[in-house]
């Protein structure tokens, strides 16, 4: 669209004209910021079964890319579909938005694939989230990495930690042996560029050695889903489970336990997260949610606020007069899962010290 073309009778700028105009921007901006697999994902899902023939012709890493981008599209806006299709968007007018999730993924390419191969591809896909093989990595918990990379040469753990976080690398080199986390110390301060065709070799070993098995155990891990279950009853019937689980297996109700993230896990939290945390809950939920909550943690979180918010947070308290254990629980709840999306998206950090006080998702 042409400036001009925004324009009214007699120069005017017409409302609607440039209403579209910033839509198309918006979009088209958009596309820029789309990576070119996340594109293809979204055609793919839009075609559905008729992609079959797209599919055949995709090569391995093709396909991996692909299906990893597919199932963390999440909504996809109608509009940016129409964008994408323009020649085909009569035939998707009536649908709209395609939702890409990992269920669908899986079901789409169980369609014109061999089990075995979807079956792998999901599994790797069920791994540490991350765009890269050193995204991945810097998401797997440091003991894991570390007992895996104890059986590498010296020379190849170097490389590898200095291409992770350097706050991850040090929590590995914590887990490793002592003698070979030194040794491996002195590789990464006397090493030089890596050539790319090395980086290359390592990363394929690392795909194929390590994250394939790291997601099938992931895939497996019975007590991660029992947490995440577990997370979301209510503060009574989840006492009453893990106390008769305690009675059968007091190990399983140990694991579950430490995988838990519960509203006290929220004391955890650094000051700059509590605050992040603070303007994301609405005021009512927060107020009630702090009403069943004990004196430490009200301090905690009044101790964030201003003076002014604090004391009409405290009268806001008090007005509720007596509420419900079950109406607390669930303003409870909503927080901790506002704490975990605002997690997701790196907003906040949760806690990465060691010991009992991290908490590994």
């Amino acid at each position: 669209m042409s400036v001009s073309s925004a324009l009214g009778p007699g120069g005017v700028p017409d409302p609607e004209a440039s209403a579209e105009a910033r839509r198309m921007m918006e979009l088209v901006s958009t596309m820029k910021e789309m990576h070119g697999s996340e594109k293809a994902a979204i055609l793919l899902l839009a075609l559905g079964e008729e992609s079959k023939v797209v599919w055949e012709k995709l090569d391995e890493d093709e396909l991996r890319e692909i299906s990893q981008a597919m199932s963390n599209l999440g909504v996809v806006r109608a509009e940016v579909v129409e964008f994408l299709i323009k020649d085909f968007v009569s035939r998707f007018s009536a649908t709209g938005a395609v939702t890409g999730t990992y269920e669908h993924t899986y079901r789409l390419l169980a369609q014109f694939l061999p089990k075995e191969k979807v079956d792998g591809l999901m599994e790797e896909i069920r791994g540490p989230a991350g765009r890269t093989m050193w995204d991945k990595l810097g998401n797997v918990n440091e003991t894991v990495l570390a007992n895996y990379l104890k059986n590498e040469y010296p020379q190849t753990v170097a490389v590898i930690l200095s291409k992770v976080r350097p706050e991850h690398a040090s929590r590995v080199l914590q887990a490793l042996p002592e003698s070979f986390a030194i040794e491996c110390i002195q590789r990464m301060l006397r090493m030089e560029p890596v050539q790319r065709d090395i980086l290359d070799k390592i990363e394929a070993t690392l795909k194929q050695e390590f994250m394939t098995n790291l997601a099938r155990t992931s895939k497996r891990d019975s007590h991660e889903l029992m947490a995440t279950i577990f997370n979301n009853f209510d503060r009574q019937t989840e006492g009453k489970f893990v106390s008769l689980l305690e009675e059968k297996n007091k190990e399983s109700a140990d694991r579950i336990r430490a995988l838990m993230f519960v509203f006290d896990d929220l004391a955890k939290l650094d000051p700059a997260a509590i605050q992040t945390l603070l303007r994301n809950v609405p005021k009512e939920r927060l107020s009630l949610a702090l009403k069943g909550a004990n004196d430490d943690m009200r301090n905690l979180f009044m101790s964030n606020m201003s003076e002014r918010a604090a004391k009409m947070m405290r009268e806001e308290m008090a007005a509720m007069g007596p509420v419900k254990l079950r109406d607390v629980d669930v303003a409870q709840q909503e927080m901790v899962q506002i704490t975990k999306n605002l997690a997701d998206k790196g907003e906040i950090m949760l806690s990465e010290g060691g010991g009992q006080d991290e908490l590994i998702y």
